[in-house]
């Protein structure tokens, strides 16, 4: 079976994720990974054939999105012609994690495919939204990528389609400890607004992951890391609790972990406050913003008791067996 592997290079979510499913799939057929976008800190250690800027996100310092650097780069008439010369009709399976190109070239060439990640878990109604619902961020996340099939991927199986979370191999071998240091990860905020806020707490040791740093060193409290797997997975099984934006990859690991988690979703970002919307029916405390109240809101935080850690280990062999039980009902189409 050859297998065509779309992976979204926003943010190092897609990246990681792919990687860990691509020993179970290569156990399937051969996989060509098409690496879409641009915007991402993590190498993609794996059969990458095909590469495109795709359509990216960027974030300004201020704990949003930089729309002027998302208009500057997206160039049409480049993904226009990408879309018509991808060659996804060569394929027996396109796996699409979240890249509009894949989808639009499956679409005008009458191919089916699998939409398979976080993302896909919003086609349920049953999928946890924010009380201020967006249209546009609704419409979106329904049809940015469009599938024949579907397979999702979220902290709970909220539908008879939605697989729990793909978390790393070393998370998943673990043993945590506590060391007493906190984890931040928050790229959607720059390096002097993030030493403004966690050199507040000189009793505090935080280890912080920046995209603008290339080597370790140390200011204060705080110690500012590159953005490294290896790095931050080691951050993470240690540090008392971790700090980040409302993405999926990292608070999923954090909580099969059972380590404590403070997310502060993107502004602007829709999904991310889908995300923190599920994250507070699972307790975890979420906040918009950085703001005068987030000293109480941290000290709170801080001592409060750990929770309780949430099995992932069987997400990756039962969302395969899924996807290609709808691989097996294409090919008896076909044969029909």
């Amino acid at each position: 079976m050859k297998i065509f592997y779309a992976v979204q290079a926003t943010g190092n979510g897609h990246i990681s994720r792919a990687m860990e499913l691509l020993p179970y799939l290569e156990q399937y057929g051969e996989v060509d990974i098409f690496l879409s976008g641009d915007n991402s800190n993590l190498d993609l250690d794996g059969p990458v054939k095909y590469r495109s800027k795709g359509i990216s996100l960027y974030y300004n310092c201020n704990g949003g999105l930089s729309y002027w650097n998302m208009f500057k780069r997206f160039q049409p008439l480049r993904v226009r012609q990408e879309i018509r010369d991808l060659p996804v009709e060569k394929y027996d399976l396109v796996l699409n994690d979240f890249d509009y190109i894949t989808s639009a070239a499956c679409a005008k060439k009458g191919i089916p495919s699998i939409h398979f990640g976080h993302q896909a878990s919003f086609l349920s109604v049953n999928t946890p939204r924010p009380d201020n619902k967006n249209s546009t961020g609704e419409w979106l996340l329904k049809n940015f990528v469009k599938a024949t099939h579907y397979a999702g991927l979220h902290f709970k199986p909220y539908d008879d389609f939605i697989f729990t979370a793909v978390v790393k191999k070393e998370i998943l071998q673990a043993e945590p400890t506590d060391k007493g240091f906190i984890t931040v990860y928050l790229p959607s905020y720059c390096e002097p607004q993030l030493k403004t806020m966690f050199s507040a707490y000189p009793e505090l040791p935080f280890h912080i992951f920046s995209k603008e740093t290339s080597a370790i060193r140390n200011e204060g409290n705080i110690t500012f890391y590159p953005i490294s797997r290896h790095l931050f997975t080691d951050s993470l099984i240690h540090c008392h609790g971790i700090i980040s934006g409302a993405g999926f990859e990292t608070p999923a690991e954090a909580l099969h972990l059972g380590k404590k988690i403070m997310a502060i979703p993107i502004k602007g970002q829709y999904e991310q406050q889908c995300n923190a919307a599920a994250l507070t029916q699972m307790g975890i405390p979420c906040f918009s913003t950085i703001d005068q109240g987030f000293p109480d809101h941290f000290e709170k935080w801080v001592n409060s008791p750990f929770p309780e850690a949430i099995d992932y280990s069987d997400s990756i062999p039962s969302s395969l067996e899924y996807v290609f039980s709808l691989v097996d009902q294409e090919h008896q189409i076909d044969a029909a």
